[in-house]
């Protein structure tokens, strides 16, 4: 195997077309952050923004500016902003409520065009939210079961049939990386006859995704991880033009209205994206949100994603090169192209071994039951970090720093 050296990695920066990007975020000194797929960080913008809008548009301002600050078409705005992102034409993204609120939403309004059928397909290893919202779509509907693909089926072809109405499913894998084929498994579904619904909140922002191109049905995402919006910032649904005023989804709020301001008593759908709106949006998250996506204006994801697959390809040659003897293993694809920005290493000890690289200023994070998860944002991730970060690593497995034991007390948030 060909070993690397620091020469080549500090030349890989140099070469780097993203490396002057990470002045844009706040970021502590000596922080290798490679928790983005779980929160990213600031923009150096936000703050400026926030105080704005707090002290101008909502001290100031007061109700005026849900016209004047452009507050009531502030979800709509933003889609406008993410939909290049996406692969969206206009008109299909809107920015609304949480991932969970969203993903009970599409899959709703997916059940609702395929209401002949009964049955929703998801994956048994998904993010815990697109298991416990399908199974709460099930409620009082006794007619409705789900069918989990890795438990009732290995493959698609296993859980599809004429009676399955919708299928969810993540783009990326939240647990082991893997990026999986979205027109592929999009013909594959819609040739059953069912509705596609795409999670892309490990995607959205890192990996190019062409929503159109790919005929998807419906998607939803969240905007905290590679999108910089902040903690629990909004969430955002596409749905195809194609199914605009045919799309009902349950959640009547009054912003979904077709003419909120008559105050009609019966409930009459905007006919476009915007029926997937719900009730008042938080208005300074969004403020928040629209900074960090100016953030990712003139950024080409071409590049985004080619530097994403040498930093996650230099951590697993890394970790291969000098940390063999202690005991990791590769959770994720070998093969960059069938990865996100993530990569997993499972150790028997890997949540004290975290905690130990946290401390040191490495922060990833753990999943249950022996998953070391490492985010790679090639925004202000530099190929040195990586080599830093592995160097660290290796120095906590040689000391055994990780066995001290306070690495092993478990915090709410791993």
């Amino acid at each position: 195997m060909n070993t690397t050296s620091h020469d080549d990695v500090r030349a890989l920066d140099a070469a780097d077309p993203l490396a002057t990007l990470r002045e844009r975020f706040e970021l502590p000194d000596g922080l290798i952050y490679l928790d983005g797929n779980s929160l990213g960080p600031m923009a150096k913008s936000i703050p400026a923004e926030m105080a704005r809008a707090v002290s101008e548009e909502w001290g100031q301002g007061l109700i005026s500016s849900w016209n004047d600050a452009g507050w009531w078409e502030l979800p709509m705005a933003l889609g406008r902003k993410l939909g290049p992102l996406l692969g969206a034409g206009g008109g299909q993204v809107v920015v609304s409520d949480s991932t969970s609120v969203n993903i009970y939403k599409a899959v709703q309004a997916g059940l609702a065009m395929r209401s002949e059928r009964s049955v929703i397909v998801t994956e048994a290893g998904g993010f815990p939210t697109d298991l416990y919202i399908t199974e709460g779509a099930m409620q009082g509907r006794p007619n409705l079961t789900r069918r989990l693909l890795g438990e009732n089926g290995a493959a698609l072809d296993d859980v599809l049939d004429g009676d399955v109405a919708v299928v969810l499913l993540s783009h990326v894998d939240y647990r082991t990386g893997e990026l999986f084929d979205m027109a592929a498994i999009t013909r594959q579904v819609q040739a059953a006859g069912a509705i596609m619904i795409w999670d892309l909140c490990h995607s959205a922002g890192i990996v190019p995704v062409a929503l159109d191109d790919c005929n998807v049905d419906l998607a939803i995402g969240c905007t905290y991880k590679y999108l910089n919006g902040g903690p629990g910032s909004q969430s955002w649904v596409y749905a195809a033009a194609r199914h605009h005023g045919k799309i009902r989804q349950p959640l009547s709020g009054w912003w979904g209205h077709a003419a909120p301001f008559e105050f009609e008593q019966a409930y009459r759908p905007e006919p476009g994206i915007k029926a997937f709106l719900c009730g008042s949006q938080a208005i300074l998250g969004m403020r928040a949100l629209s900074a960090a996506l100016d953030v990712m204006d003139g950024v080409d994801l071409a590049q985004v994603r080619a530097k994403s697959m040498q930093l996650t390809d230099l951590f697993m040659a890394l970790v291969d090169q000098e940390c063999a003897s202690h005991g990791f293993g590769h959770f994720s694809p070998r093969d960059a192209a069938k990865r996100g920005s993530q990569v997993a290493l499972t150790h028997e000890d890997g949540y004290a071994i975290m905690q130990a690289l946290i401390s040191r200023g490495v922060v990833g994070d753990f999943r249950m039951p022996n998953i070391l998860r490492f985010g790679f944002a090639p925004l202000y991730i530099s190929h040195e970090d990586v080599w830093n970060a592995v160097a660290i690593l290796k120095d906590i497995m040689e000391t055994e720093m990780w066995r001290e034991p306070k690495f092993s007390v478990c915090s709410a948030v791993t």
